[in-house]
């Protein structure tokens, strides 16, 4: 018998979360007690259907017929000829564009809702709640509802309720009860607050479906499930479309599900760069900008323990972007995970930099992009200038800008003067 020893396996960096809901340090469930029942039904329920063909059957089907998928990953040629504009002709990257906002509803957020709807009806709930910056979410957990005869009472910051009217109109017309909260900045932290508080008294009929990879276990878990058919597709269609992986894959980080989405089919591929763009706001200074993985620190919120923006004492600071979706203190532990590992690069794109990409998009492709994956392709167009000719950086279009247009117009005109 040979005395060697055996060297032990370096685990994947996909081979998270532990059994504790733990990447790395960051994770965990840090919740009241009466939360502990609910969450450990929905983790039973999960590990149930984790290796039941039939639920991932009847999920894809509705995927492919009822959400659309899978979307198209499109060669944007008039933003990359832009990026090559004045500069060495062996630089610039080709911009290619994975098309979330083509799927039912405008935006990523449908994988996971109707994925977590049917998660709903297997746990014999009637309601689900549901939390909303953008509306995007709103919208998606109003959709799925309607179509699997669902309750859904949505909570969207009365700030959020202004500049995303159209969305807030979209959800009423779906059925779904929008409750306005008019506490603490009145965004999307605050939503996250009441959906809390609320789930805390209605667990034994409502499903809290959590829109991003935050919250307490098994939610970044469950979310980023449902979201990574976003990296599977691409990859496919990437080999398919252009004879290799990405070098480089770029995707706005607020909550962080539509890159988490992306980036974890490609996690453990060394080769692909993968950048997360957060929300530079108008500056570095606190309560000017949502960007915990730049600028926060590691701390606990809305159940789990990942980077957040917070000062010395703990509190939670306030944060601003011109973007929605992007307006959160916190993001999820898996993506907190990545960046102590070094896997992926963290930046962040200002709000002027959003919105000159916004119209940017619009003008050159025809495709008018939300303002949240603005900030990515604001950073993508950077990238480009930096990488040969010969690669290829995909952006993660995560959902499109109909909604944006009114906050977009009023931004634009206020920065004319």
């Amino acid at each position: 018998m040979s005395n060697e020893t055996q060297t032990p396996r370096v685990p994947l960096l996909s081979e998270v979360p532990d059994a504790a809901g733990r990447f790395g340090e960051f994770g965990g469930a840090y919740v009241p007690e009466t939360l502990v029942a609910a969450l450990e039904q929905l983790i039973e329920v999960y590990d149930r259907v984790r290796g039941e063909e039939r639920f991932w059957e009847e999920l894809r089907a509705l995927l492919t017929t009822y959400v659309g998928r899978p979307t198209p990953l499109y060669f944007a040629q008039r933003l990359t000829r832009h990026a090559r504009k004045g500069i060495d002709r062996s630089k610039g990257a080709e911009i290619w564009l994975k098309r979330e906002d083509l799927a039912h509803t405008g935006a990523h957020k449908i994988n996971n809702t109707i994925g977590q709807g049917l998660l709903t009806k297997r746990m014999g709930k009637r309601r689900i709640i549901a939390e909303t910056g953008a509306g995007q979410h709103g919208v998606a957990s109003a959709t799925a509802a309607a179509f699997l005869g669902l309750e859904c009472d949505v909570y969207m910051g009365s700030e959020d309720v202004r500049r995303q009217s159209l969305n807030v109109t979209r959800m009423k017309m779906l059925g779904a009860n929008v409750i306005e909260v008019n506490s603490g900045s009145r965004t999307l932290k605050d939503a996250t607050n009441e959906a809390m508080r609320d789930w805390m008294g209605s667990v034994e009929h409502t499903h809290y479906i959590i829109g991003s990879v935050v919250g307490p276990h098994p939610f970044p878990m469950i979310v980023r499930d449902f979201q990574s058919i976003i990296g599977r597709e691409c990859k496919g269609q990437a080999i398919r479309q252009f004879g290799k992986l990405p070098d480089a894959i770029v995707a706005c980080v607020g909550g962080g599900s539509n890159a988490a989405g992306i980036f974890y089919d490609f996690v453990d591929d060394k080769g692909v760069k993968l950048v997360g763009v957060e929300a530079g706001g108008r500056s570095s200074d606190p309560g000017q900008h949502a960007a915990p993985l730049s600028l926060g620190s590691p701390g606990i919120l809305h159940g789990s323990l990942s980077y957040v923006l917070q000062d010395s004492n703990g509190q939670t600071s306030d944060v601003h972007s011109c973007s929605a979706g992007l307006d959160y203190p916190g993001v999820g532990p898996e993506h907190s995970f990545w960046k102590d590992a070094g896997r992926v690069e963290y930046t962040s794109a200002t709000d002027e930099e959003a919105l000159d990409a916004f119209l940017l998009t619009a003008r050159s492709e025809g495709i008018i992009p939300a303002l949240e994956t603005s900030h990515a392709i604001s950073h993508a167009i950077k990238l480009s200038q930096t990488l040969p000719s010969e690669e290829r950086i995909v952006v993660n279009l995560s959902g499109r800008g109909d909604k944006d247009v009114e906050e977009a117009t009023r931004l634009l005109a206020k920065r004319q003067g």
